[in-house]
């Protein structure tokens, strides 16, 4: 039977750096409850994609923020009311 020792297992794993980024200061919201930079940011990103398309940069860095500050249940309720044709907001450019 082969013995484990942490050198063996050692030798068969990969160090991997991953780098934690979350949004950065917005100061049209300086408080700390930021629900509204939550939201807005998710407006933003969608009327991006519709006028620019997925792969434009500045569509990105909506995504990432609004992914960081939003909890998945907003997301969620919010994705699902585009679905449904019931969001509150016009998001056509």
């Amino acid at each position: 039977m082969a013995e484990n020792t942490p050198d063996s297992d050692s030798e068969n794993f990969e160090t991997k750096t991953i780098t934690l980024r979350t949004a950065g200061f917005d100061a049209r919201f300086p408080n700390t409850n930021q629900t509204k930079h939550c939201w807005q940011n998710y407006v933003d990103y969608y009327k991006c994609i519709k006028s620019r398309g997925e792969d434009f940069p500045p569509c990105k860095q909506f995504f990432r923020a609004f992914n960081s500050l939003c909890p998945n249940d907003y997301i969620s309720k919010w994705d699902t009311q585009r679905d449904e044709g019931n969001f509150p907001v016009n998001l056509n450019p």
